[in-house]
């Protein structure tokens, strides 16, 4: 009965052990939302482990690209619409520093738009 605590013991603690391995080193931060109609010559702050979600409208998600000038700096990540659901194109801080951005739009009509991203430690 005794041997079977300790089993019972080991194995509770060896799950939880084994838990707390996976737990995330950084802290789950929201993104920063912003609306393509905001960008026009804005500068967004955001913090390296954040990511900018662009909210397009009544504009297709994936109907948007973009050029960064420093892609060490920043990186664009497309808009999609898969199973159901609908994912806003974004941009992931890569390193800290500053860069501009100029977006387009593939539906053609809309001027592209030009706006600075400062990433903070």
């Amino acid at each position: 009965m005794k041997s079977l605590r300790i089993l019972a013991a080991v194995v509770a603690v060896s799950a939880v052990v084994g838990l707390s391995a996976c737990a995330p080193t950084q802290p789950v931060v929201a993104p920063v939302t912003v609306s393509v109609g905001d960008l026009q010559g804005a500068t967004v702050d955001v913090a390296l482990n954040q990511v900018i979600n662009i909210n397009t409208g009544d504009l297709a998600v994936d109907s948007y690209t973009a050029e960064i000038a420093d892609p060490s700096i920043l990186e664009f990540v497309q808009g999609k619409e898969e199973g159901g659901a609908t994912f806003n194109p974004g941009l992931k801080p890569l390193k800290v520093g500053t860069t501009e951005v100029t977006m387009t739009n593939a539906q053609g009509g809309i001027q592209p738009l030009t706006f600075t991203v400062k990433v903070t430690g």
